[in-house]
């Protein structure tokens, strides 16, 4: 798992040639007006997500994963927790395998996400986005999937 702002991810192109196109694709644009939806960087491998929500509280979120792509998390706008936790520590509840989609059962820490930051998380980074601070705010972010090889 990698915390940090956007300002310093040419600190992370090193990380391989897909990373680095994402982490391009997050510095070239301005999210502000962008409209929610897929945006496709290059084709299944590389592509970005940009969702509006309202954080919610710990209980109504789900700790998820994925097998088949990196997830950076990259907050435009609002402020919101986001869980994280080993996969050793958790214990599978169901895979969408269509989805790369994965959710557990355990515990995990949380760290709070301001706008301007990312934070990666790698297929053993067990993660809980989209958690509220206090009540529910309303938040910005672009997802960027990133297949692994």
């Amino acid at each position: 798992m990698i915390i940090d702002n956007l300002a310093n991810s040419s600190c992370y192109y090193g990380l391989g040639g897909r990373l680095k196109e994402a982490f391009q694709f997050l510095e070239e644009n301005d999210f502000s007006e962008m409209e929610e939806g897929k945006y496709e960087i290059d084709g299944d491998n590389i592509f970005a997500i940009v969702d509006s929500y309202e954080t919610k509280s710990q209980e109504e979120g789900v700790w998820e994963g994925h097998r088949e792509y990196i997830d950076i998390q990259y907050l435009v706008e609002g402020t919101e927790l986001m869980g994280y936790s080993n996969l050793e520590r958790m214990e599978l509840d169901e895979y969408d395998e269509d989805n790369d989609f994965l959710t557990f059962a355990g515990n995990g820490d949380f760290i709070a996400v301001e706008p301007g930051n990312f934070v990666v998380f790698m297929p053993q980074d067990i993660h809980m986005p989209g958690i509220c601070l206090a009540d529910g705010q309303e938040a910005k972010k672009v997802i960027v999937k990133v297949k692994v090889d």
